[in-house]
This record gives structure tokens, sequence and C-alpha cells, in this order.
């Protein structure tokens, strides 16, 4: 079935497991939780079919609650098995550095898949479940199934753009990049990070790009951009065969966030590894899966 631009949150919530859902061209604004198993989302190209929300960080809810991070999605996945193709999923709030983070997709379910999709936001464009352990135990207002601890968040995404300023891709999913354009955008702070992995020690599996194109909007000021920094201790994130276009990534490569010494703990893995990257970066031969 062809959906046009009315209610879609509710052909979401009665549709079947496995079940695809194609969306006509044009503008969807509204914010959607997924929360069927196996779902397909197809649109009719990722320039042509968007939804499109506006929700940030430091909005407040009717009881005057902020809505922090994690309620500022545009879309978000709390369902196994769910891909979306020929797409895009927009946070269009603007303005991070007043008024916080802005997420467009939330996954935290396990086998996700996009295809031929973009994501655009600013800070936290993209968030890959499950949550940190700590941030569990504080519960802040996230969704129920948010709050599942142990289980596998495998997601995939391949010919996508993923566009953002600060730590755009974050969470600790096991999350493949394949064939993708990172795009880092102009931030009025100056400075950016494509992403902020918070893997716990146990997990053999982080964030992998492999082949993708890191670009640059005009305007983003020469290496004011790292590719990663640790969001918590652990954190583990691999380039592989990446072509960097422009001068927009830092010659060192990767930070260790702030004042800590994530440096001592961070899996930072990039293959070839150029000169002049920081001490604490490496390559392997052994590939993530």
């Amino acid at each position: 079935m062809l959906y046009p631009q009315d209610d879609l949150q509710k052909a979401l919530d009665t549709a079947a497991p496995g079940d695809v859902l194609t969306l006509a061209p044009g503008d969807f604004r509204q914010k959607l939780l997924l929360t069927v198993p196996g779902l397909t989302l197809r649109g009719a190209g990722a320039g042509r079919t968007r939804i499109l929300w506006d929700d940030y960080a430091q909005k407040r809810d009717e009881l005057g609650r902020e809505y922090v991070t994690f309620r500022t999605w545009t879309v978000a996945v709390c369902a196994d098995g769910v891909r979306m193709e020929d797409l895009s999923i927009v946070n269009d709030a603007l303005r991070p550095e007043e008024k916080g983070q802005e997420v467009a997709l939330t996954v935290y379910g396990d086998q996700f898949s996009m295809v031929r999709c973009a994501l655009s936001s600013t800070q936290d464009t993209l968030f890959l479940g499950p949550l940190p352990a700590d941030l569990i135990e504080r519960y802040d207002g996230f969704l129920p199934d948010m709050l599942r601890r142990d289980i596998p968040c495998r997601q995939s995404f391949r010919d996508c753009l993923i566009e953002g300023t600060v730590d755009f891709i974050f969470g600790c999913g096991q999350a493949v990049f394949e064939d993708c354009e990172i795009r880092s955008l102009v931030d009025a702070r100056g400075h950016g990070y494509l992403a902020a992995p918070a893997h716990a020690l146990a997990q053999e599996a982080g964030f992998l790009f492999r082949r993708c194109r890191l670009t640059a909007q005009e305007g983003v000021p020469p290496h004011s951009v790292y590719l990663a920094r640790p969001w918590r201790d652990y954190g583990l994130c691999e380039f592989e065969d990446c072509v960097i276009e422009g001068d927009h990534i830092h010659p060192e490569g990767f930070d260790k966030w702030n004042d800590t010494e994530r440096d001592k703990t961070a899996r930072f893995y990039e293959t070839p590894l150029p000169a002049g990257r920081v001490p604490w970066a490496r390559t392997r031969g052994q590939r993530l899966p």
C-alpha cells in the first residue's frame, strides 16, 4: 500500500510483523515510534521521501521537564529486524549550541538495516542502542524498550548519507557502515566529532566504517573535526579503507574526550593508519565482524 502524508504512526501501529509500508514522495512531519518487528519502511528515494521533526534537548514538555538527548528523536526503532530503504529522516531543530542535542534516528533493536537513506541533524544525529549501563541505572525519560539489558543490537547501513556536527553517530551498538558518506556540517562552536562510541569492555564489535567517504559542508574549518572520541571507557570504533575528502579532519584523528583519561581505554583503529595520528590509535589485521 502507498501511504501519503497523513497519519503514518497509525499505519505503523496497526502493521503486522513482516509488512512492507511504501511511502509516497513528500514530507512527513511526524514523530514516529516503530515497535513492530520485521517491518520494512520504503520510500521513493532519499531526496523524495522525508520524515521530519524538530525536538531538542533543552525543549520542555507539558510538565516542564527538559527532553534531554534521548527524547529528541524524529524516528525511534524499538523492534528487531526493521529495515528502511530510500528515505530521509531529519531533525531540523538546528542551532545545537543553543538548544543542545537533536537526534534524528534512535535504533534500539537487533538486525536493523538501512539502505540508500539519509540521516540529517546537527549534534547526535544517530543513536545506536543499547544504552551505556550507567544511563540505564539513572533512567532519565527513556522509552521502556530502551531499559532492556544485555540484548544484541546489531545494525547495518549501506550506501547512506549521515550528516551532523558533534558526536553525530553515538551509542553502544554493533554497527557496520559500508560505502556511506559521513558528512560534517558547519557548527557555530567551530569543532566536530563524527563518532562517539560507548561500548563496554565485554563487547568485541563496535562501530565499523568500511569504504566510507568522509566529507564536509563548505565552511567547515580545516582540521576542526575528529574521527571519534570515546563517550565512555572502552568505546570501540574502526575506520577501514575510508577516504577523506578535503582538509576538515584533524591530523591527530582522535580525541580522548575533554579532561578524561579515556585515551588509556579507547579501542580506536584506522586502516591504513596515517602518520601523525594520536599514539593510542592503532591498526589491526583482524577485522570487526
